[in-house]
């Protein structure tokens, strides 16, 4: 009995507090403000639901909770071997396809993002393929030499969807009502999205401070490289972010499919 309480508080820290939804809040919030002053100028913080969130933020919310206690970060109350990319890969995911089913008409070029959804998928599961283990931790910390090009062609991978999954720039036309900025949320997905990556292809960091240190700064820096290439492309305009993806990244995304697949005949 005991037991099980410890468990259900265990799990319900992890959820609620960290990494779950108190920490994604700070952290989305945080880089939402500097998205917003760098992209538009302003200061103000994202508008927060006033009455009960949207069908669609409440999804959202949800799905990227799920995803938040999967990661490696130090100190995470979730066991690590209840943890597993599948989730979290799966969490994110569904963020997408909320967005996509419940406000469609605010969504840009909706076919193109389930492309680029696809192929973060492939960036995100790709490292799994040959060391054979779902747990996120096992997966950072593999170092071996034959599997760096896959690592390292899933991490670029990664961050090249990643501007497109958070909405970063416009892939309409600014007049259209599709082009208007929105927050729909991805203040929530901020944590999920690069404290992933960071989980995914980098070592985990030691359960103290300069663990949440080292951890919390990579994340930041991921994020801070995720907005520097969303202002690229939104000051080129919506026509050059559609040819990005349609012409080069979905080819890249191929190339990685391939080295992947390579990888993992040679070395069994």
């Amino acid at each position: 009995m005991i037991q099980t309480l410890l468990g259900i508080a265990t799990h319900s820290a992890a959820l609620l507090l960290y990494p779950g939804l108190a920490a994604m809040l700070a952290f989305g919030l945080l880089v939402e403000l500097a998205w917003r002053r760098l992209s538009g100028g302003r200061w103000d913080a994202p508008e927060l639901p006033r009455r009960r969130p949207t069908p669609a933020v409440a999804t959202v919310l949800l799905c990227s909770v799920l995803a938040s206690v999967q990661m490696a970060a130090p100190f995470n109350p979730m066991p690590g071997d209840e943890r597993s990319v599948v989730l979290a890969t799966i969490g994110l995911a569904f963020t997408a396809w909320a967005v996509l089913a419940l406000t469609v008409e605010f969504v840009a070029e909706p076919g193109l993002l389930i492309v680029i959804q696809v192929c973060w998928l492939l960036a995100a599961l790709g490292p799994a393929v040959q060391p054979e283990s779902l747990r996120p931790q096992v997966l950072g910390n593999m170092l071996v030499p034959a599997l760096l090009p896959v690592k390292i062609a899933c991490a670029f991978l990664y961050v090249l969807c990643m501007p497109a999954l958070l909405r970063l720039w416009p892939l309409a036309a600014p007049g259209e009502r599709r082009g208007r900025p929105r927050l729909d949320g991805r203040v929530l997905t901020w944590l999920p999205y690069c404290g992933l990556f960071t989980t995914l292809f980098i070592p985990p960091s030691p359960d103290d401070v300069a663990g949440v240190l080292r951890f919390f700064g990579i994340t930041f820096a991921v994020a801070a490289v995720a907005i520097a290439m969303g202002l690229l492309v939104h000051r080129r305009g919506a026509a050059p972010a559609r040819g990005l993806y349609a012409r080069a990244v979905t080819p890249y995304a191929g190339l990685v499919l391939a080295v992947v697949i390579a990888t993992s005949v040679l070395m069994r």
